[in-house]
């Protein structure tokens, strides 16, 4: 979209109901991987965020890896949780400085 709120170049967007179990199955220990290892991170956020500055992390499997690249934090999680499909990946900034969010309308 431009600024004017009009859109310049249209991208098809394609819904698909899901109703084969397997799949539904799937998504769903994706999800509860994905809240376990949040809920780590919550706990321990202030523990990693001032401890790992200008690092890579990755929460997988409920246990924090570190690295200087996101290649590298990857394959050390995967290394020890290559099942894991709920893990996530974070950049935390070298220095800690405000940040401004805001929703475009």
């Amino acid at each position: 979209m431009n600024f004017s709120g009009s859109p310049d170049h249209c991208s098809p967007i394609q819904l698909e109901i899901v109703t084969d179990p397997v799949e539904l199955a799937n998504a769903r220990a994706q999800d509860e991987q994905f809240n376990r290892n949040s809920a780590w991170l919550k706990v321990h956020a202030s523990e990693v965020y001032s401890t790992h500055r200008g690092k890579c992390i990755c929460i997988s499997g409920e246990e924090l890896f570190v690295a200087d690249t996101p290649e590298e934090v990857l394959t050390l999680a995967l290394a020890v949780h290559p099942d894991d499909q709920g893990s996530i990946l974070r950049y935390i900034p070298k220095d800690k400085v405000p940040r401004i969010y805001a929703n475009r309308r």
